[in-house]
């Protein structure tokens, strides 16, 4: 097991740099060059961060929890505000964690966020080292419209839309539309952002399966943090895997059943989501374990 002890280095939070660096502009593509690049890198070495980079509904909530457990770490959001799913990354709060302050703890954190060129530029800057879930896209858009459909405050948070006020009093019909013409789109491009870095960067990205998650959820917790270098025994796993799983109803755990997808969309509809995700030719190898077509590819 990790231990939780502060940092071994003494860092000054009113060091003039991390000052001038919370405050600075990346270039205007968002990368971090010059001395500017190569002292986030330096600061970003000191201390370790897990971050789990997952659509809504593919068991984010659920394997952060157990994360924090296996390593007693800290539950941290790395963005400005979480007024807005389609989430980005603030600089001056990654600087004051990897310059030591926020906690003494690991930060964990779980963000909904598409590997759009300036935000991978933000996490290589620091050397974070992002993970990511696969999961049929039909059966999490399911779950999304279960959540909606009794959760006041999810709705209040959309991915790239603004979600109805009267989801819940709107026909199957128009739900159904909802969310394949307004959500979808947004896991296209996220699955289509993420695998093409992942496949250029199979070591800065790790790639999860659902139905293994499923199946092995300590197992998965294990890949995570051994991803990020930190070292948790198989037992340690489990007991934290266990113990968020007896909380899995309070972290929006729905069903996690593959195959839902196919009772809450029409043939039309999920033709539409294959449409959609065959714009992005690099997940032409993943389209059936996407559209949940395939056994144990959920």
């Amino acid at each position: 097991m990790v231990s939780a002890a502060k940092p071994a280095f003494t860092p000054d939070l009113r060091d003039q740099t991390a000052i001038a660096a919370a405050f600075a502009q990346p270039d205007p593509d968002g990368r971090f060059s010059g001395a500017f690049g190569a002292y986030l890198k330096r600061i970003g070495a000191q201390r370790k961060a897990i971050i789990f980079v997952f659509p809504p509904k593919a068991a984010g909530t659920f394997l952060r929890t157990a994360a924090i457990a296996a390593c007693d770490g800290q539950l941290l959001r790395i963005v400005h505000a979480q007024g807005g799913r389609d989430a980005q990354p603030y600089l001056p709060l990654l600087v004051d964690y990897f310059t030591g302050g926020l906690t003494p703890k690991t930060l964990v954190s779980h963000i909904h966020m598409q590997a759009l060129p300036a935000n991978r530029y933000i996490l290589d800057a620091f050397g974070i080292r992002p993970i990511i879930m696969l999961r049929s896209i039909p059966d999490m858009l399911a779950s999304y419209w279960d959540m909606l459909d009794s959760d006041m405050l999810a709705r209040q948070d959309g991915l790239n839309c603004l979600i109805p006020e009267n989801f819940p009093e709107l026909s199957k019909e128009d739900k159904a539309e909802f969310c394949i013409g307004m959500l979808a789109p947004w896991y296209a491009s996220f699955y289509a952002t993420w695998l093409e870095y992942a496949v250029r960067e199979p070591k800065t990205v790790l790639l999860l399966h659902y139905a293994k998650m499923r199946a092995d959820p300590a197992g998965s917790l294990a890949q995570a943090l051994a991803h990020t270098g930190i070292d948790v025994c198989d037992a340690r796993c489990r007991q934290a895997a266990d113990e968020a799983w007896n909380e899995r109803h309070e972290l929006r755990f729905n069903k996690g059943e593959a195959g839902r997808g196919q009772d809450y969309f029409g043939t039309s509809h999920l033709r539409r989501l294959e449409r959609l995700l065959s714009c992005y030719p690099i997940l032409t190898s993943w389209r059936e374990q996407l559209m949940g077509v395939v056994p144990g590819g959920h």
